[in-house]
């Protein structure tokens, strides 16, 4: 739910030469800070069973080879008088593909764009905004996303209610069951 930071990969650079191999050991490292990214170190290697000093010389190596990024809030917008919330789809004029990744570039340092999608498929982008009221909204994709020279057309599609994969209890226990067939 939250717009990424300036340290985060673009999505070009995520998962691109990767070098690095992870083990066990880093995949369960992995999985427990997605699950609980608020886990201090000393928890983590308890959970895990190993030292803080293996965990911590783990988690900086995740780093660097860029498979572990920032840890994100979820922060609760209506909270904060945003209500309010939308998934854009946007569709690119056909002369505008090339410069797909400017528009996007642009886009997200819009207040209201919280994260971008981009697809594959008769839509270019999903955009996720947050506004105060239907009428924000109206005028935020009236001038702010559909009146851009490169867009051919948007659909709006307003968010009622959303669940978190953390929201929920899981019998997952990582990675693996993720990547087995779907029977």
């Amino acid at each position: 739910m939250t717009q990424g930071s300036p340290s985060d990969p673009t999505p070009k650079d995520r998962g691109a030469g990767r070098t690095r191999r992870i083990d066990d050991l880093d995949e369960r490292i992995l999985w427990e800070l997605n699950r609980d990214a608020d886990l201090t170190n000393q928890a983590l290697a308890d959970r895990l069973r190993v030292s803080p000093s293996t965990t911590l010389a783990r988690m900086k190596a995740l780093r660097e080879a860029g498979i572990l990024g920032t840890a994100h809030a979820t922060v609760d917008y209506g909270a904060l008088g945003l209500p309010l919330q939308a998934i854009v789809a946007v569709r690119l004029r056909a002369q505008a593909r090339p410069a797909i990744r400017t528009y996007a570039e642009r886009v997200i340092r819009l207040p209201n764009v919280l994260n971008i999608f981009f697809l594959g498929g008769q839509t270019d982008f999903l955009i996720h905004v947050v506004t105060r009221s239907p009428e924000q909204l109206r005028d935020f994709v009236a001038s702010r996303l559909s009146m851009d020279p490169a867009v051919a057309s948007t659909e709006t599609q307003i968010v009622f209610d959303w669940l978190r994969s953390e929201d929920r209890p899981t019998a997952t226990e990582g990675f693996d069951e993720l990547r087995d067939p779907i029977e």
